[in-house]
């Protein structure tokens, strides 16, 4: 009986040592659990090179954690949209990635305080204006007003050759030759040269010359003003001072960014692409009209594919964005973070940071 209690007590004492040293584990392990930050690469904000992520966003992220010295991992994720995904579903803790704060997605998720002011913008295609003043001229516009203009001509002067060709033969006879006649003394008249060389002597004929020269001075400045119409109103059609001017041109952006929200609020069709460089290589390659996306990230991939004298960004921003942390729902780090965020944002170092990165 004896033996049996010693041995009751050993294996009662082995469980409380095993139990105490698992809930040790457990609380070690808890204590070692990292913050994991959901990132994708966008630079200039978050690349990674050499296996190792820098960038804007991984700069602002590490002067936050010198004041809270958390553990961390990153966790990359192929594209924005699993990222947001992943966001939304809490696999991450937050993401430092350039997140545009939005209506949408403010409902699926929560945003720090805004660390970069940006701007949604349109590249295009550089073009010089020699170059667009040319294909304009050559243009199915300025031949169709020059057509109508050598028409009047013709009527006016084939109605004064019909007068003419039978009084006034030395000047108007023949037939295709008096024709010709009627509309070289047509086009003179109208234009005020006057060489005199051609008139009209009978009262037909110089009745019409009369309507002729009154019609003539509201006709040539009527046709004037179109033809110089027809050779800048491409690029007035293709200026873009508002979003809806973009609905006469093939647009392109990435999917599920804060572009893609926008163009679908007014209806602009798109076509989406997986990330920036992919938009601005269809672009360069004549592929697409215009790309709708983030300035600044624009701007860093068309330098660094040294397209500067193919691509430009036009001066017109589309709406301004605010890039912040976003969290999942109830997360605790948000408020952990923010106010740290706030001061880092306001320090000399971040705008010197900012600067170099501009």
């Amino acid at each position: 009986m004896m033996s049996y209690s010693r041995s009751t007590i050993l294996f009662l004492c082995l469980i409380f040592i095993s139990s105490n040293s698992i809930i040790a584990q457990d609380s070690l392990t808890s204590e070692t659990n990292k913050v994991v930050i959901g990132i994708s690469e966008t630079a200039p904000f978050v690349e990674k090179h050499n296996g190792k992520f820098r960038g804007l966003s991984i700069a602002s992220w590490k002067l936050v954690n010198e004041e809270l010295q958390l553990d961390y991992e990153f966790k990359e994720y192929e594209d924005l949209g699993s990222l947001l995904d992943g966001i939304e579903a809490g696999e991450v803790d937050f993401s430092i990635n350039p997140v545009t704060v939005t209506d949408n997605r403010m409902h699926r998720m929560e945003f720090s305080q805004p660390y970069f002011i940006s701007h949604t913008s349109v590249a295009k295609r550089s073009e010089s204006q020699t170059l667009r003043h040319l294909k304009n001229l050559f243009s199915w516009e300025f031949f169709s007003i020059i057509g109508l203009l050598l028409l009047v001509i013709f009527i006016f002067g084939f109605l004064v050759w019909v007068f003419e060709r039978k009084k006034n033969k030395e000047e108007f006879g023949g037939n295709l030759k008096g024709i010709l006649q009627g509309f070289w003394w047509s086009a003179v008249t109208m234009t005020t040269v006057g060489y005199g060389d051609k008139s009209p002597r009978t009262l037909g004929g110089r009745i019409i010359g009369l309507i002729w020269m009154f019609m003539a001075v509201i006709i040539i400045s009527s046709f004037t003003a179109g033809i110089a119409s027809s050779l800048t109103v491409k690029g007035i059609n293709e200026e873009i001072n508002n979003i809806q001017d973009l609905d006469r041109f093939d647009v392109t952006t990435v999917m599920s960014s804060s572009s893609q929200e926008l163009l679908e609020l007014y209806n602009i069709e798109t076509e989406l692409v997986n990330n920036s460089m992919e938009a601005l290589n269809k672009l360069n390659e004549e592929e697409t009209f215009l790309v709708v996306y983030d300035e600044p990230i624009l701007r860093y991939h068309i330098e660094q594919m040294n397209l500067e004298n193919e691509l430009e960004i036009i001066e017109q921003s589309l709406k301004k964005d605010y890039y912040s942390y976003a969290f999942p729902k109830n997360s605790e780090y948000r408020d952990m973070i923010d106010p740290v965020l706030v001061r880092i944002l306001k320090s000399m170092e971040w705008a010197s940071i900012v600067k170099d990165y501009n």
